[in-house]
């Protein structure tokens, strides 16, 4: 019985043992046939460290090849802010130490260092926490060499050679260019440190930054490099070659400059203003200037959040919107001789127009007498469009409108590309505006209940009391009949006054189309993409977007009756003296006027005559009339085309000799 008892203990020994080893046996053959490989990658990957290697940047040209954006190669010195937060202290002691090297306050190395957050000021790090974080960029090579040297004093600090945007020609182009910043943690950068943020930098991001490579180093136990395992070069960007004329632009940006200081020293409040130039048969942009504008190389070193909240990054000439005043005749003028009135026939320009119970003036209330068409543009006479103005309104039932008006007025101006916006190859583009009865009442809808409450309880938060109450009373207009398109709005829109807002760069496309005989474009700044190595790889063509309904002779008798404009109309006081032999110009002055603001300037014009081939619009805000102020400024640009001109003209004849 205890030999039966024993016998059994020994078999249940047995059991358990070779099922523990056969359990043993089983893991083992797991972890080294099934689990085996991914072991082996895993060990081999924590031998390995991989760096991203940055592409250069391609360069942004103007048309002769001038850069406008290039490199510079320059030391920086860099965080990596993973591996500075888990040391015990954060990171301090290390900033504090690079701080010292760099000459810098540790305030500012610390700032720098940090990730952006909803309550995190600028300046501050918006990108990944895993890319290395710059904290310098302009150090000299000592110093970056002294800092790469001692290692272990700066853990988590590394120094490189990296390319650095740099801007030649300064503030000049500031918005069209863009600038750089690293990318969010939601960016698809492909690893990039830097992404376009605006301007050309944006559009063209995808070309312009090439093609990241990277460098897989494998390191012993304590992180000591111990060879290359694998590297993969980055390849270079493209580069933009753009249709600007560095020479234009500087002269654009000064002539506008120097437009804003005179309206200041006459008292108008001058804030803001953009001058472009374009040429008329292609579409293409060959200058773009902004005021205020500012030194792209901010962004290079970081920036506070009080100097960025003060930058003025919004762009004048693609997102500025005003009423065009008197330049925007033109497309009134064709309205009216598609309408069947004849430009020819002469017609009264008293100084007031009653439409319903109110006057509308011309402008100084300024009795002209009869006049053709022509002289109607060349003096600007309003009361001449307020009356075509009416009867196309009452031709389209008025009060009760047909059922599909015509309205000939705002048609014309979106065949001349107003009220979309010109799809030019720069981001956040607006759109101008074009009303009419479709608009108003789908504006009164949306504002009517703001309207009604406005009316009762007015504006008790503003202190000047005159405007408060004229506001009060516009606000309890609206909310009785704030949908209606009265004659009044017609008048309004026929002058380029009322709700109708257009950027500058709209309205050089519009007179580009009105130049080249009623082509629209849709205006590029970018001309060709260019590899490194020269191949062009892609061309980049305007392409014509619509064209306007306004008959050849129609578009001829508007440039003709504009080339007196600067001779003896609005503009002959800004144009006094202007050799016009030498470069004939036609254009348009424009005074648009708002409550409570000063005038807006305008001028648009084209030239040369015969066979035009730029347009250059100017405006400014509350900058005074457009004669006084916007005028002078396109004057300066064109002689500054012209000059030039005579010199391209010149080199020519001298390299035929």
């Amino acid at each position: 019985m205890r030999r039966s008892a024993h016998r059994g203990r020994l078999t249940l020994v047995f059991v358990v043992v070779t099922a523990l080893m056969l359990t043993l046996l089983g893991r083992l053959w797991h972890l080294q046939v099934v689990t085996g490989p991914s072991y082996v990658k895993a060990a081999t990957e924590a031998r390995v460290r991989s760096v991203v290697l940055p592409p250069v940047r391609g360069q942004i040209l103007d048309v002769n090849g001038r850069p406008l954006v290039a490199n510079e190669t320059k030391p920086q010195v860099s965080v990596d802010y993973m591996a500075l937060i888990h040391q015990p202290d954060g990171g301090k002691d290390v900033l504090t130490r690079l701080a010292a090297a760099l000459g810098r306050p540790y305030q500012e190395i610390a700032d720098r260092a940090r990730l952006c957050g909803r309550d995190v000021p600028r300046p501050c790090w918006p990108g990944s926490p895993y890319q290395p974080i710059v904290v310098a960029d302009d150090v000299s090579v000592r110093t970056a060499l002294w800092i790469a040297e001692r290692q272990s004093e700066f853990p988590g600090v590394s120094t490189a050679l990296r390319p650095v945007r740099t801007y030649p020609l300064g503030s000049a182009g500031a918005h069209m260019l863009g600038y750089l910043q690293p990318p969010s943690p939601d960016d698809p950068a492909g690893g990039r440190e830097l992404i376009g943020r605006d301007g050309l930098e944006a559009e063209y991001d995808r070309e312009l930054s090439g093609r990241t490579g990277i460098r897989q180093m494998a390191v012993d136990s304590t992180g000591k490099v111990t060879g290359l395992v694998r590297e993969e070069a980055a390849v270079a960007g493209d580069t933009l070659v753009t249709s600007i004329d560095a020479r234009v632009q500087e002269t654009a940006e000064r002539a506008l400059a120097r437009a804003v200081t005179a309206a200041r020293k006459r008292g108008e409040p001058a804030d803001s203003g953009a001058a472009v130039v374009l040429e008329a048969k292609t579409g293409r942009v060959t200058a773009i200037a902004n005021y205020p504008t500012y030194d792209p190389g901010v962004w290079a070193e970081g920036i506070s959040q009080r100097d960025y909240e003060n930058l003025p990054l919004v762009s004048a000439a693609v997102q500025g919107q005003w009423p065009p005043g008197s330049t925007w005749k033109v497309t009134s003028t064709a309205a009216a001789a598609k309408a069947g009135y004849s430009l020819r026939a002469s017609y009264d320009c008293p100084g007031g127009y009653k439409i319903g119970g109110r006057v509308f003036h011309n402008f100084e209330s300024a009795e002209l007498g009869r006049m053709d068409m022509h002289q109607a543009l060349v003096v600007s006479c309003d009361t001449i469009f307020y009356r075509f103005a009416e009867k196309m309104w009452l031709r389209d039932g008025g009060l009760a409108p047909v059922k599909r008006p015509k309205d000939p007025m705002r048609a014309m101006a979106e065949e001349f590309g107003f009220g979309t916006a010109t799809g030019v190859d720069l981001p956040h583009e607006a759109a101008g505006r074009v009303p009419g009865r479709a608009w108003k009442k789908a504006n009164w809808e949306r504002t009517r209940a703001d309207s009604c409450r406005r009316a009762k309880t007015g504006y008790p938060e503003m202190t000047d009391r005159k405007r408060a109450a004229y506001l009060k009373a516009i606000a309890a207009d609206n909310c009785r009949s704030g949908g209606v398109w009265w004659a009044g709005d017609a008048a309004n829109f026929s002058i380029g006054q009322g709700d109708v807002l257009v950027t500058p760069l709209q309205l050089a496309r519009g007179y580009a189309a009105l130049a080249n005989g009623g082509k629209v474009f849709s205006p590029r700044i970018g001309k060709r993409i260019v590899r490194p190595d020269g191949t062009v790889v892609r061309t980049i063509t305007p392409p014509v977007v619509g064209k306007v309904g306004a008959s050849r002779k129609t578009l001829r008798f508007i440039r003709d009756a504009l080339a007196d404009v600067p001779r003896s109309g609005t503009a002959a006081g800004a144009f006094d003296g202007y050799a016009f032999e030498r470069l004939p110009i036609a254009g348009k002055t424009g005074t648009a006027e708002a409550y409570g603001r000063q005038d807006t300037s305008w001028f648009a014009s084209f030239g040369p005559l015969k066979k035009p081939k730029y347009v250059v619009v100017v405006v400014v805000s509350q900058g005074g009339t457009g004669g006084s102020t916007a005028a002078p400024a396109a004057r300066e640009i064109w002689e500054g085309i012209a000059a030039l001109s005579h010199d391209r003209k010149k080199h020519k004849k001298d390299g035929r000799r």
